[in-house]
């Protein structure tokens, strides 16, 4: 196929610079535009994001020297490209304009930002779990007045631990669930180096990330009714969130209950038989097995599996029954990737394989 023509919103910052390391070699998209805030227009790439790169992966030498686009350039941008990835650092009011003028140009964007998450013809995704929620882009696209234009989103990085595995077992009914959460600090878009005060600490709280793990997953598991998503009602979810001193990966701690009487055996084998549209499709981003199945008790650990599947697939062990709820375990996914851009690349590519994004 033909490579599509892609921009990267807010390329300078982490996020943005994990879009350029998964794209740069991709074999459906071709990175034509780099775009960041005014103060980084007319540098190099390298001039603007050299310092400040935080990736383990060398910055692309395809990158290098492309010259950085004035973000608000909406009109220009998008008459280069036939869809943009975003990973904007603006306030939530202002992502939600921002996204939906590039919608209007007839350039859909796939999004890494919080914004839309809530908006209701929205679709919020997890490939394996949920695309048929991309149904919602027609009414969405009513709604904006375009005809190719609209915005999908991905959920927070957090849940990608745990709601996999929720996923999995959708027939046992979960129907509670407690949920504590250990996320890197690649999560805030920092290092060791420019946030020193996290080695050897822990900060008991995330501001805005509790409700996030407890509302999305609903919405995840929700129904297209209407031209809309109708989050579901159940299972409910109680989350706390704490930032802890490693780089890449979120952990999470699970207590959870179901109306059937599974067996452990019967769900480990929903686990690590789960799989969806990208792997049915094959999607060059797709893990081959989604999940991951941990037998020593000792794991996962985030120095052995976080990187599982290219850090596209999600890791879950110590799974027993507890004496307060029916089973507990431990989930990991790797946040900057499955979480963010990674996810956010495989949603793009469930869209071309859909047929909602194609050449303008």
């Amino acid at each position: 196929m033909d490579k599509l023509k892609v921009g990267i919103l807010g390329a300078t910052g982490m996020v943005g610079q994990r879009f350029v390391t998964l794209l740069a070699d991709h074999p459906w998209f071709d990175i034509r535009v780099l775009a960041a805030s005014p103060r980084s227009e007319g540098r190099t790439y390298e001039e603007a994001a050299g310092k400040r790169w935080k990736m383990i992966d060398p910055m692309p030498e395809s990158v290098r020297n492309m010259v950085i686009r004035n973000v608000n350039d909406i009109d220009g941008v998008s008459s280069e490209v036939d869809m943009v990835f975003s990973a904007v650092d603006m306030s939530k009011d202002e992502i939600r304009r921002f996204e939906e003028d590039y919608a209007k140009t007839e350039t859909p964007v796939v999004s890494n930002n919080s914004a839309h998450r809530w908006t209701q013809d929205v679709p919020m995704v997890i490939p394996e779990i949920n695309p048929e929620h991309f149904d919602v882009i027609e009414a969405q696209r009513r709604r904006l007045g375009t005809k190719r234009g609209f915005i999908a989103v991905k959920p927070n990085c957090s849940i990608q631990a745990y709601t996999p595995a929720l996923a999995a077992w959708k027939e046992y009914e979960p129907y509670e669930v407690v949920a504590s959460t250990y996320q890197a600090i690649s999560g805030a878009g920092k290092t060791f180096a420019d946030w020193p005060e996290m080695n050897g600490n822990v900060i008991p709280y995330i501001g805005g990330e509790e409700e996030k793990s407890e509302k999305e997953p609903l919405k995840v598991f929700g129904r297209v009714e209407d031209g809309v998503i109708v989050p579901a009602s159940e299972p409910l979810i109680s989350c706390q969130c704490v930032r802890i001193p490693v780089l890449n990966g979120h952990t999470a701690s699970v207590f959870l209950k179901f109306r059937k009487n599974p067996s452990k055996e019967e769900l480990i084998e929903k686990l690590v038989s789960f799989r969806g549209y990208p792997q049915e499709k094959m999607l060059p981003s797709a893990p081959k097995q989604f999940i991951q199945y941990c037998e020593d008790d000792n794991r996962p650990q985030v120095s052995l599996d976080v990187d599982y599947e290219r850090g596209m697939g999600v890791s879950i062990g110590r799974l027993r029954r507890d004496t307060i709820y029916d089973w507990k375990f431990i989930g990991l996914a790797h946040n900057t990737l499955r979480g963010a851009a990674g996810g956010g690349v495989l949603c793009a590519e469930t869209l071309v394989s859909m047929g909602y994004i194609q050449k303008k």
